[in-house]
């Protein structure tokens, strides 16, 4: 394994005073699933949350971080940050809105201060995992500190995947 890389996540994080623990994987380009990131790193699927970016009706750009092994559910998603309708954005734009690729997506330190939702199930545990902001690496922190640090709103955001 390669030395960690400190990430701009991880600065940020120091600089707030949030204390966190990282957790590196080997990722497959084929396979970013987060499903396949949360077994190699041995924390439970419904504790390793991804990033996942929106575009509303209203609203422009929208952030939700939900658990990988559930769905996000845009009807749910739209009616809580006050949307008609929203779409996924497309891959190739990623970068351009957020600063950071498919795999690596983090909702701490985007490019721009995006209205940002976590999964109400954040909170029932002590730590969650997110992307470190690159891929194959991951920051482990309570909820508790991570959704004020993000300035992110609780809601219920997702269904089972299908």
């Amino acid at each position: 394994m390669s030395k960690m890389v400190k990430t701009n996540v991880m600065r940020l994080l120091e600089t707030a005073g949030v204390s966190y623990r990282t957790t590196e994987y080997e990722y497959d380009e084929n396979n970013l699933s987060g499903l396949d990131a949360a077994e190699k790193i041995g924390i439970p699927a419904e504790q390793v949350f991804k990033t996942l970016v929106t575009r509303g009706d209203k609203t422009g750009i929208l952030v939700f971080c939900i658990p990988v092994n559930m769905e996000l559910d845009l009807k749910k998603a739209a009616a809580v940050s006050g949307n008609k309708k929203l779409e996924m954005t497309h891959v190739k734009d990623l970068l351009g809105l957020t600063g950071y690729v498919r795999g690596g997506c983090s909702p701490i330190g985007m490019k721009k201060k995006y209205p940002t939702y976590v999964d109400e199930t954040a909170v029932l545990f002590d730590e969650i995992a997110i992307s470190a902001g690159i891929r194959g690496e991951q920051v482990v922190l309570s909820p508790e500190e991570l959704i004020p640090f993000i300035e992110a709103k609780e809601a219920d955001i997702t269904k089972e995947r299908s």
